[in-house]
């Protein structure tokens, strides 16, 4: 009765065990959740005030499929002041989120067995979406030894005659990990060798620690920049998950057919809410450094506390709001009937004995890790921390 390709694909695991976390704590249950991808900070004021003037002024009927005028302008300007790129209109597609110009891209891009080269670990939606698109998600492992930067002669040696592109995301969700320029200049030089395309998720880009600066790989050469397509939003850095706005900049052409098939999927973005974009990239800034400041005091605790328990380690993030601490070594124990033999079975275990809610690494490609979000408070993570320190003394 299904389509095959909507056999091969399985619900977004962040997104589940967020739901199952969240049925625990309306169930009476207190739960610390450390399982969704989402800050805690409220939308700004300026940006809703944005929205109701919308709204107030009638501004709730259909806009271009790709986007209002004044939006595309200010993320143009975005783009030549954040990453001294140069795009036109033709050249941007706002979205509804960074997941849909994702899938968009992937639309536009893909044929039937056509071969997409990720690096692992990776944020869960990307192989989905390669599948559903009939082309094949090939797997290139990074090391945590290597900050879990995929390097060039891993690239070079994954190529296959029908390899199309490759994706990129940076800060990187699920690690918190950043790629640094000398490492984004060896990619580049295979991916322009080969002909590939690039398909760069910079969604986490404003959210970076200790002085890292983030630097978008189309930004080193013109000739790369005609190779790849940026895939960013509004979601994290304005702390407006909700409201559905991603964007996209590439080659003219391949922006027109997502375009167009933007046209027969969900036709324009919520009106309302680009109109809250315009203010988002134009109007002040200083929110985001007030929630980086937030962000910054918790990863550092959060760090300090997960390296304190015993047989985990976790890397520092250098960017987001994700800790993807090693927790390998707990793999084979015991505690009554339940066996550990994967993170899998050790998210479960937290969830349901210790309350706490957390992804297993094995949705992100690494089996050997678990992923906290800390976008919540010093007191819930401090909470998490202690519980999930208290429920791994307990496996023997």
């Amino acid at each position: 009765m299904l389509s095959d390709r909507a056999k091969r694909i399985k619900p977004s695991p962040t997104l589940a065990m967020d739901a199952k976390a969240k049925a625990m704590k309306t169930a009476g249950f207190d739960i610390v959740n450390f399982g969704v991808g989402e800050p805690d900070f409220d939308t700004p004021e300026n940006i809703k005030e944005a929205a109701i003037r919308a709204m107030r002024e009638g501004f709730t009927k259909y806009t271009p499929v790709g986007g209002i005028d004044s939006l595309k302008d200010a993320i143009i300007e975005k783009f030549k002041k954040d990453n001294n790129l140069n795009y036109t209109r033709e050249e941007i597609i706002v979205s509804c989120g960074a997941k849909h110009s994702l899938y968009n891209i992937a639309q536009a891009l893909y044929n039937p067995g056509d071969e997409v080269l990720i690096p692992s670990p990776y944020w869960v939606s990307y192989p989905d979406q390669v599948m559903l698109n009939d082309a094949v998600p090939v797997f290139i492992k990074t090391d945590e030894s290597e900050s879990f930067m995929v390097k060039a002669d891993a690239v070079e040696a994954h190529i296959t005659k029908r390899t199309k592109a490759i994706i990129l995301n940076s800060p990187s969700n699920p690690t918190g990990l950043t790629y640094d320029r000398k490492t984004l200049e060896e990619i580049a030089e295979v991916v322009l060798r080969h002909g590939l395309f690039i398909i760069s998720d910079e969604v986490y880009e404003k959210l970076t620690y200790d002085g890292v600066n983030h630097i978008s790989i189309a930004s080193l050469d013109n000739e790369l920049k005609s190779r790849t397509i940026i895939v960013n939003g509004l979601s994290k850095s304005y702390a407006m998950t909700g409201w559905r706005i991603g964007f996209a900049a590439g080659p003219k052409e391949i922006i027109k057919t997502m375009t167009n098939i933007q046209s027969q999927s969900t036709s324009n973005p919520n009106s309302i809410a680009q109109k809250a974009a315009v203010e988002a990239l134009t109007g002040p800034q200083d929110f985001i450094n007030i929630m980086l400041s937030e962000f910054d005091k918790r990863r550092k605790f959060l760090i300090k506390e997960l390296n304190a328990i015993t047989g985990l380690s976790c890397l520092t993030p250098t960017g987001a709001f994700y800790a993807f601490p090693n927790t390998s070594q707990f793999y084979g124990k015991v505690i009554g009937n339940r066996n550990i033999e994967s993170s899998s079975d050790l998210a479960l275990y937290l969830l349901e004995e210790a309350k706490v809610g957390l992804v297993h690494g094995g949705a992100f490609g690494d089996d050997n890790y678990i992923r906290l979000s800390y976008a919540t408070s010093i007191e819930e993570i401090k909470k998490g921390v202690d519980r999930i320190r208290d429920a791994l003394l307990k496996l023997k």
